[in-house]
């Protein structure tokens, strides 16, 4: 078995307010420093590897804790504040220009289009919260088989249908024909398939989300990894974020728990390459949705993994953990947020107590992940393995 890494997407956690978060109506958001104030969260695994040592999150640091590794945080460098940005830019690739976002909804002939190509109606085309969505047009849509389509502050096209109206794998292929369409200005970062069920007013959406992504203009360090003959596994959205390009195995999740267990399975396996784990929850579930309660509970479970995550490290892996934005849920808002995103490396060749400061850009963990694994690859970032690698002496 060579060398291992292991990158965990915190969704959303962001660690404060980025230095152009007013151009994107976000001062003053700080995932970190709303949830970590409730008496709910409960981190100190987390704050073992660095994460309450990270300068301007908010979080109050116990006396006494000495990291376990390196920490610091992230500063993006894409133009936007979505899911697709994030993660591409922590795979290597800086987007210099935003992807079209819809305050408005989206254009008269782009709506008429998917209309004709489906043979079915649309209703809402708007930006709207995915749960009040089908409460306010569920019935509609059942009464009259439209589809419901909506957007967010993100750059998504997302289709809401019940399944006892339009079938998930029929609901699919609704989506894979908006993503023909949706090419060129409007060449959104995801198409989303958002199946639910139940009676109104308690429709409840299902674990059938499905992404259809926009393909990464480039060669990110997954293809990198992959044409260099080593595995690439992929646990949640990681495989539908990057339109399944350089990855070799993947499994999608219903919950954090799911993902976390899945990760844990592929950690007893032997291979050697990258793992790349998104656990969505925090954002989906809570952030969106203003749920301070909820996002500190959420972390806090996550954290009480952590022991079992590090136990099951070999000698050779590298563990990462991360974020690719923000959603405050103590703002008025419950979109993405500019923000920095924590970062913290552990491993047996890990400098402990490394304070890596401020990173000018996602795509430095990219750079470590292909020097670490002696892998080939021209990508934005700049590797921070020299600086953390254990030397004699350390």
């Amino acid at each position: 078995m060579g060398k291992r890494v292991f990158i965990i997407v915190l969704d959303s956690v962001g660690a404060g307010e980025a230095p152009d978060a007013a151009a994107y109506g976000d001062e003053g958001s700080n995932t970190l420093g709303t949830v970590s104030q409730h008496p709910a969260f409960h981190m100190p695994y987390a704050e073992a590897l660095g994460l309450s040592s990270i300068r301007g999150t908010g979080m109050k640091k116990r006396s006494g804790i000495i990291p376990e590794g390196a920490y610091g945080k992230m500063q993006e460098a894409s133009c936007g504040k979505d899911t697709t940005t994030g993660h591409w830019e922590i795979a290597g690739i800086i987007s210099t220009r935003p992807l079209p976002v819809y305050p408005d909804g989206f254009p008269e002939d782009v709506i008429k289009t998917f209309e004709e190509k489906t043979g079915r109606k649309v209703i809402c085309n708007r930006p709207y919260s995915g749960t009040e969505v089908i409460k306010d047009y569920g019935r509609e849509h059942m009464k009259s088989g439209a589809l419901i389509v909506y957007t967010s502050a993100d750059s998504v096209f997302q289709i809401a249908a019940h399944e006892d109206i339009v079938p998930t794998e029929k609901l699919y292929e609704y989506c894979r024909i908006a993503r023909q369409i949706l090419t060129g200005e409007h060449n959104v970062g995801r198409v989303i398939a958002r199946p639910f069920t139940g009676t109104w007013p308690d429709f409840v959406r299902t674990a059938g989300r499905h992404d259809f992504s926009v393909h990464p203009p480039k060669d990110t360090m997954l293809t990198y990894i992959q044409k260099a003959g080593m595995d690439v596994l992929s646990v949640g959205k990681i495989i539908d974020i990057f339109a399944g390009e350089g990855i070799t195995e993947a499994q999608r999740t219903v919950s954090n728990r799911d993902g976390i267990e899945k990760l844990l399975a592929y950690m007893e396996r032997d291979f050697t390459g990258l793992c790349f784990v998104n656990l969505v929850d925090f954002d989906m579930i809570y952030g969106h949705r203003n749920d301070i309660e909820g996002y500190a509970k959420a972390l806090s479970e996550f954290d009480t993994f952590l022991p079992e995550i590090r136990g099951r490290m070999k000698e050779d892996d590298l563990l990462i953990i991360t974020a690719d934005h923000g959603c405050d849920p103590g703002t008025p808002s419950t979109d993405h947020s500019r923000e920095y995103v924590p970062l913290l490396i552990s491993g047996e060749h890990v400098r402990k107590n490394h304070d890596l400061g401020i990173r000018n850009t996602f795509a430095d963990v990219a750079a470590t992940v292909l020097h670490y694994l002696g892998v080939p690859g021209k990508l934005e970032g700049t590797s921070m393995w020299p600086e953390i690698e254990k030397k004699n002496g350390d």
